[in-house]
């Protein structure tokens, strides 16, 4: 198992360019199995995550034409659906979340699915009930071999447009509804849908293919099933949640980073809510410059009330940036409490923090309490565990910014969501090497 081993406590400076973003990238592959044409795709990671899933696809019978760096053609002709049956599936499918989402795609055009349970990262609870009652809803069967651990989804007659209210605005789950209604007959229309820009982004996709969706941007969706789809191009949006990074990682270290091409009008909040935790943020052109701040407060209230910062369905903070801000949070001047809402296991990396020197109170599973030290103490060296792709980038900033050395270990988590995530920090000035 590969680790990272890294020297901190070193400034920072240069140039980034952000990667593709991982989660529209999971979406828009899957739709390359909505039509037997030719879908080319620009500005793919190649990050683990990804990977795995042009692994599934290739294996599904699809063809994938590498055309450079990040640039890959897909053509879905000929799918082998008894793939979904075998052991290597059975392994790849459970290894990440985003593999539910070839099951829309598959209904809508093929009748059946198998679908295992989803793997991806263990931060609690993810339910699959909103995509299993969305896709029952358009007409699938569904039924559930305990023993086995996966679901078989299938429908004797075309999936029929339907008004589907969400219980939640689960970002996969509204893209598996989205592109099984593209082929349905009739009208559905989806509401309490989620509306971040990954979705945005595959529905523009899917019209661009043909398709006929109204209301992008919004929770509420209607959708005009047609009998085909064709091929186009697209390209992918950077990611937020690295250029998120970007920031956080800029600020602890006292850096002075651009990230060059950030598409600002898709960042949401994610900008605002660094500025409140006092760190300085300059828009030039599509880019972000952070200069280098010796110290950064946190936003005082009008009351006097501790700052709150919690995360919610777009266009609220993404949870994934939560970790990120809790470890940017160490060294601000001042106090916040995080409140993180959707799952009950994100917040328990911290242990690991205040192991580093951190002030922490873990108030419950969902909040957490930041006193910061304002660059007056820093965080120490230490051997670290990355648990999920999130947590471990947080890990790897705070490693960075702690004097002496760290040591992370299950690195293959970060190397998930982050590409080639050693290599550019070093293009930066960083301090880490990867030991195999």
């Amino acid at each position: 198992m590969a680790v990272f081993k890294i020297k901190g406590g070193i400034k920072l400076k240069g140039e980034v360019i952000p990667q593709g973003s991982k989660n529209e990238s999971l979406q828009v592959l899957c739709a390359s199995l909505l039509t037997s044409e030719k879908l080319r795709i620009n500005n793919i990671p190649e990050i683990g995550d990804v990977k795995c899933l042009i692994h599934i696809l290739k294996n599904l019978g699809v063809i994938i034409k590498k055309n450079g760096y990040g640039d890959y053609t897909f053509i879905a002709k000929n799918i082998n659906i008894e793939y979904l049956n075998s052991k290597d599936f059975e392994y790849y499918g459970k290894s990440i979340r985003g593999s539910i989402m070839i099951a829309g795609p598959l209904l809508t055009r093929l009748g059946k699915v198998y679908i295992p349970i989803p793997g991806g990262d263990k931060i609690g609870r993810r339910k699959l009930d909103v995509h299993l009652s969305g896709l029952k809803l358009l007409g699938s069967n569904i039924k559930y071999f305990k023993n086995k651990k996966y679901f078989y989804l299938y429908n004797k007659k075309k999936l029929k447009g339907k008004y589907i209210l969400m219980e939640e605005a689960s970002v996969t789950g509204t893209a598996n509804i989205i592109m099984a209604s593209t082929l349905a007959h009739g009208k559905t229309i989806i509401y309490n849908a989620a509306c971040e820009p990954y979705i945005q982004q595959l529905c523009k996709l899917l019209n661009n293919m043909g398709a006929k969706i109204k209301g992008i941007g919004s929770n509420l969706l209607e959708i005009i099933g047609v009998n085909k789809l064709k091929g186009c191009t697209h390209k992918i949006l950077p990611d937020m949640i690295e250029i998120g990074s970007w920031i956080g990682l800029s600020a602890i270290t006292s850096s002075e980073i651009t990230i060059k091409n950030v598409s600002w009008k898709n960042l949401g909040l994610i900008p605002n809510i660094f500025e409140q935790m006092g760190i300085k943020i300059e828009k030039k052109k599509d880019d972000i410059y952070i200069p280098s701040q010796k110290n950064y407060n946190i936003k005082q209230l009008l009351n006097n009330s501790i700052l709150t910062i919690s995360d919610s369905p777009w266009p609220g903070l993404t949870p994934d940036l939560l970790s990120i801000l809790i470890v940017v949070a160490t060294q601000a001047k001042g106090s916040v409490l995080f409140h993180q809402k959707m799952f009950e296991s994100r917040l328990f990396f911290v242990d690991k923090l205040i192991e580093m020197g951190a002030q922490i109170i873990l108030c419950d599973p969902h909040r957490a309490t930041v006193i910061g030290l304002n660059h007056k103490s820093n965080l120490k060296g230490s051997i670290l565990y990355s648990p999920d792709i999130r947590a471990g980038i947080s890990l790897l900033i705070a490693a960075l910014s702690a004097k002496g050395i760290s040591i992370i270990q299950n690195i293959e988590q970060i190397d998930r969501g982050y590409e080639k995530i050693d290599y550019r920090l070093r293009s930066i000035g960083a301090n880490i090497i990867r030991i195999e």
